[in-house]
């Protein structure tokens, strides 16, 4: 009687192998559609979605304080009325500002703290409008540049500590470039001439690009001085007190790594 010897089928271990290899491949590709997809959704979520969201925040914004400073115009008990036409900016702000705050708060939540230093500036609400005729823009500006309570609800933000509208010195503000509403993408294409008007309840102050400069660093304070001049670039500035106003993006576009500045003077 001969042995049986066992004979090995090599051709089919191949096959399994082959096999094993094509699942794990296909279960890879599989993850990484869905990690494509998941991303997908979350740029479009915050690209196009947070975009329509403080876009149409900022501009029932704006509604909301243009019906409060004309109910305030018709009341003639109102305490900004009564404080006449020779009250400062800032009182104007002040009264503006707690009066647009709660005009808000009856409209949608408080923000919440962010927890982030005091210096940072955080607003209930806005307080003036800004409008640049050249972009079609009309946004609202609140105090302070505190992300969640300020800029990513699409408003422009006012630098801590810089003048008030029509003051001497230097009204700065801060604004997206992209998403939230983005208010200041376009501020690249202002040219010396274009009027930045701001709009303070009963009062307009009309300011003129005088100058841009298209890059400069993060932390390049000197640009929102009260005599604004780049202390990075000084060849970009100003050298003379007045009052200025300067506005302020990141720049390239989908990128925080440089700040892109406009300034202009107030017209007499």
């Amino acid at each position: 009687m001969r042995d049986h010897i066992p004979v090995v089928v090599q051709g089919r271990g191949r096959r399994a192998r082959r096999a094993g290899l094509v699942g794990v491949l296909w279960a890879a590709a599989e993850l990484t559609v869905t990690v494509g997809v998941v991303v997908l959704l979350l740029v479009v979520h915050q690209v196009w979605w947070t975009n329509r969201q403080a876009a149409a925040a900022a501009r029932e914004q704006v509604r909301s304080l243009e019906r409060d400073w004309g109910r305030s115009e018709r009341d003639p008990g109102s305490e900004w009325l009564s404080a006449g036409p020779s009250a400062s900016p800032s009182a104007a702000v002040s009264s503006a500002s707690a009066d647009a705050s709660a005009s808000a708060a009856s409209a949608a939540p408080a923000p919440r703290p962010s927890g982030r230093a005091a210096g940072a500036g955080a607003a209930a609400g806005a307080y003036a409008v800004l409008r640049i005729p050249r972009l079609g823009l009309v946004v609202p500006v609140a105090q302070g540049i505190d992300k969640r309570s300020v800029l990513d609800k699409g408003y422009a933000g006012q630098y801590p500590g810089t003048a008030g509208p029509g003051e001497r010195g230097n009204f700065a503000l801060a604004g997206h470039r992209n998403t939230h509403g983005e208010p200041f993408r376009y501020i690249n294409r202002l040219r010396a001439g274009d009027e930045l008007i701001v709009d303070l309840r009963g009062r307009r102050y009309t300011y003129v690009v005088g100058k841009v400069l298209g890059e400069t660093a993060e932390r390049d304070t000197g640009v929102i001085a009260p005599v604004p001049r780049s202390v990075v670039k000084p060849e970009y500035g100003y050298g003379e007190p007045g009052a200025y106003i300067t506005l302020t993006t990141c720049t390239p576009e989908y990128s925080s790594k440089y700040r892109l500045v406009v300034w202009g003077t107030l017209r007499p």
